[in-house]
C-alpha cells in the first residue's frame, strides 16, 4: 500500500512541477515578474514561496520539524527575483529537495510520524497536505500565465472544444492500470 501511495504522489507532484514548467515556457522573462497589483503575487514570488516551503518541509524530512528555523516565511513574499535564471535556480532546488526526501521513505519507516509546527502528521498526512498546497499554487501560476497570455494561450489539459475528440482517443484503448500522468510526463 505504501509504494503505490507513493509511486502515485510522486507522480503528481511531477505532473504539478510540469504545469508549471509549461507555464513558464509560454511567458517572457517579465510576465514571470508581473503582477496585477502591488498585494497580488507575481509568478516568481509563488515559485519563491514555494522554495522556501519546499526546503523547509522536506530537508530532513523523517527526522526534523517541518517548519526549519532557516525559513524566513515573510521575505518568501518579497519581490526581490529578477530574473527567469534565479527564478528556475529555486525552482529546481525546491523540487529536488522534495523528490529526494520522497525517495527515503520506505515500508520500515512509513509509519513514523513527522511533525509541522510541533503537529504530528502520517507521512500520507504531510506529503497530502503538501501536494495539496503546492496544486493550489501550481494553479495560481497557470491562472497568471492565461490572463497573461489571452488568447495566445496553449492549453496544458484538454484544449477547448476538443473534449469529444479526446474522450473518442482514450476509450479507442483497451482498459489498462495506469496514472493519468503517465502520458502527459512520457510526451514532456
Amino acid at each position: 500500500m505504501s509504494s503505490n501511495y507513493l509511486d502515485s504522489a510522486i507522480k503528481q507532484f511531477q505532473y504539478y512541477k510540469l504545469l508549471g514548467e509549461k507555464t513558464f515556457a509560454q511567458l517572457s522573462d517579465e510576465d514571470l515578474l508581473w503582477q496585477y497589483n502591488i498585494e497580488s503575487n507575481s509568478i516568481s514570488i509563488i515559485v519563491k514561496h514555494l522554495w522556501g516551503n519546499m526546503r523547509s518541509r522536506w530537508t530532513d524530512f523523517l527526522t526534523t520539524d517541518g517548519e526549519k528555523d532557516f525559513r524566513n516565511r515573510e521575505s518568501e513574499f518579497d519581490t526581490d527575483i529578477k530574473s527567469r535564471k534565479e527564478l528556475l535556480e529555486l525552482w529546481e532546488e525546491g523540487w529536488s529537495i522534495l523528490f529526494k526526501a520522497l525517495e527515503s521513505v520506505n515500508e520500515s519507516n512509513f509509519d513514523q510520524l513527522v511533525y509541522i509546527r510541533n503537529q504530528g502528521h502520517t507521512i500520507t498526512e504531510a506529503v497530502n497536505r503538501q501536494l495539496s498546497h503546492y496544486s493550489y499554487h501550481i494553479g495560481q501560476i497557470v491562472y497568471i500565465g492565461r490572463m497573461i497570455k489571452g488568447k495566445d494561450w496553449q492549453s496544458l489539459s484538454i484544449p477547448k472544444g476538443e473534449s469529444i475528440k479526446y474522450n473518442t482517443d482514450k476509450f479507442s484503448k483497451s482498459k489498462s492500470k495506469k496514472h493519468f500522468t503517465d502520458d502527459i510526463i512520457a510526451d514532456s
